[in-house]
Formats: C-alpha cells, structure tokens, sequence
C-alpha cells in the first residue's frame, strides 16, 4: 500500500492541529508584555535642609527678622528693650554687647556672620581666677559687663566706663575743684551704697546706683555710646538700669579687669 488508510491520516493530521495551537497560544503569551517589576530599593539621600538667610538690619529697621533678633538676644541674656521688631538704640547696645563678647567687630550692622555667630554663641571670660556663683565681671577694654546668679550669666549688658580724659571738679564739701584723669579703676571690689531714682553728684545726675569702689558706681544714663565716655563710672543703659538692683545685692564681687 503506498499510502496510510483514511483512518491513519486523520490521526495524523490531529497533533499537527494541536502543535500549532500550541505554538499559537505560545505566541500570544509572549507578544503580552510582562509586568512591570517594582525598581529595586536603592538608599536614598537625606534632602538637606536649607539654611535660612536673613537681610542685613541696621538701626532704624522694622520687621519679623528684627523681632527675631532681639528675641534671640534675650534668650542669651543680652537685653534688646522691648521685643517689638523695631531696631532701636536698646537693641543696637545689645548687638554691641554680643559683639564683645564673641570678639567681633562692634558696629550696629547685623549681617550674615553676627546671624551665625547668634546660631553658636561664645560664652563671657571670666575677668577673674576667683569665681563666685554671684558676681559682677567688667570688661573695660570691651565695654561689657556680665552679672552671675548662681554661676551663670543672668545679664551681659554693654556699658560705658572712663574715657581717660584729664578734668577738674569738686567733691562733695569741697571748696577747691580737684583735677584727675577720668578712669575706671581695675581690681577687685564689692558693692556697697546704692540709691534709687536719680541721684545727683557733682559730675552730673546718675539713675539707680550701685557704689563698688568709692564714688565709682553702676547706673543708668541717657547717654551710653559704643566707646568709654563717663567720668569713671559704669553706665549702663537706661532699661537695664531699671531693674539692675533687683538682681545686685550688697557685698557683692566685682572683678574689674581690662584683658588683651
């Protein structure tokens, strides 16, 4: 017989019909394309976070960054006046202050080194190897004052202390005025006679004082420039000078030094 019976062929014919659906259907799956797979974890990187700038102020600028400086200062122990946004002569003695302090140049400029340094503050130097939990630390060659409760900084305060200048007045009860270079003695003292309100002396008037070494005292006054301006003693600004004696007793340390 040259070919297969009919029954033969048919069989045949069928796994040809089924490997061709097959291959189809292999086909099919293959044109589908395969789902997507979730990217591998990869570290990621930390956005850094920005630092924030700030305008330069001067005196006479107004705004929230005003505010915030002074309420930066406050928080240091430097006292800018009122927290009211307004950069006036208080919180311009406070700049001069914190100058002082972290060895800056002293200038009623705020700008980007004086909002860093405000981020990380010095703290004062010690004026002396003895060092009382309650004290007062003068700085004549700097023009601050820090006073200590319980060994730490409560109040750093500019202030204005002897210019140097030769001049001639009377003492109390004196009848001939006495020449003498206008300075502010160094050393150690304590506190002593004080007043309160304004008292007059015959140098001029002197707001809430606080006697340390003879007729050289701390208090208040209307003027308080950025250099040494008074005829020996220690003025202060007249806000801080409204509360001074409640945080200064009597008998008291003050170490009065003029370091390098």
């Amino acid at each position: 017989m040259r070919g297969r019976p009919i029954g033969m062929r048919k069989y045949a014919v069928l796994p040809a019909a089924a490997v061709l659906l097959t291959a189809c259907s292999g086909t099919e799956q293959a044109a589908t394309p395969p789902q997507e797979r979730p990217p591998s974890a990869r570290p990621t990187t930390p956005t850094p976070t920005p630092t924030p700038t700030h305008r330069k102020l001067k005196p006479g600028a107004k705004g929230s960054d005003v505010k915030e400086l002074q309420r930066r200062l406050k928080a240091l122990n430097y006292d800018p006046g009122k927290l009211d946004g307004k950069y006036g002569p208080s919180t311009e003695m406070a700049v001069w202050a914190f100058q002082a302090v972290n060895r800056m140049k002293q200038k009623g400029a705020v700008g980007k080194s004086f909002w860093e340094a405000l981020a990380d503050p010095e703290e004062p130097r010690p004026m002396a190897k003895k060092r009382e939990k309650d004290r007062v630390d003068v700085d004549l060659k700097r023009q601050y004052l820090v006073l200590y409760k319980d060994g730490e900084p409560r109040l750093i305060t500019h202030i204005s202390s002897g210019s140097g200048e030769y001049y001639c007045a009377k003492d109390r009860g004196a009848t001939v005025p006495r020449c003498r270079y206008a300075s502010t003695g160094t050393g150690d003292f304590r506190t002593g006679r004080r007043f309160t309100g304004w008292e007059t002396s015959p140098l001029g008037r002197l707001y809430n004082p606080i006697y340390f070494n003879g007729g050289i005292a701390f208090h208040g006054a209307l003027s308080v420039p950025k250099g040494p301006a008074s005829h020996g003693c220690v003025r202060m600004p007249m806000h801080v000078a409204e509360y001074f004696p409640d945080l200064l007793g009597t008998d008291v340390p003050v170490h009065v030094r003029r370091p390098r």
